[in-house]
């Protein structure tokens, strides 16, 4: 039976082909913002990560194994959706310390979308969401 794609299926690859591929390797996330100072601040001080390198034009942050760059930009993010997110393992635990700094946790009612206490139930998950100072959208995540 021929696959029709889906999470389990492999790359196909030459017999022989022994060259990386880049699901083989970290992505890094490259945010916009208008006001590097206050987004650095921002993720140094009140979301906690540790800052590698800093520039007039990006600050780059450790997040695990991989890096949040944040790139100065004239126009910033005109996308409200989420631009990236976190897996923890304790959402509850996270957003108490995320509060505790400062971070305000959206709260969310439309269609498709119920927060409770800012937590929502997306099926595989339970997600919550921060907006950064330069209006881009963050989750955080606790897979089920």
């Amino acid at each position: 039976m021929a696959s029709t794609g889906g999470s389990k299926s492999q790359p196909n690859r030459d017999k022989g082909d022994d060259a990386e591929m880049l699901g083989d390797y970290p992505i890094d996330v490259v945010l916009l913002a208008t006001d590097l100072d206050a987004t650095r601040d921002f993720y140094r001080d009140k979301i906690g990560l540790e800052l590698l390198n800093e520039n007039s034009n990006a600050v780059t942050f450790k997040c695990g194994s991989n890096h949040l760059a944040i790139s100065k930009s004239t126009v910033g993010t005109a996308d409200p959706q989420t631009q990236a997110a976190w897996r923890v393992k304790d959402l509850d635990a996270e957003l108490d310390a995320l509060r505790g700094r400062g971070v305000r946790i959206e709260d969310y009612d439309i269609p498709g979308l119920k927060t409770v206490d800012g937590i929502a139930d997306i099926g595989f998950a339970r997600m919550a969401w921060f907006i950064d100072p330069a209006k881009n959208c963050l989750g955080v995540m606790q897979l089920k």
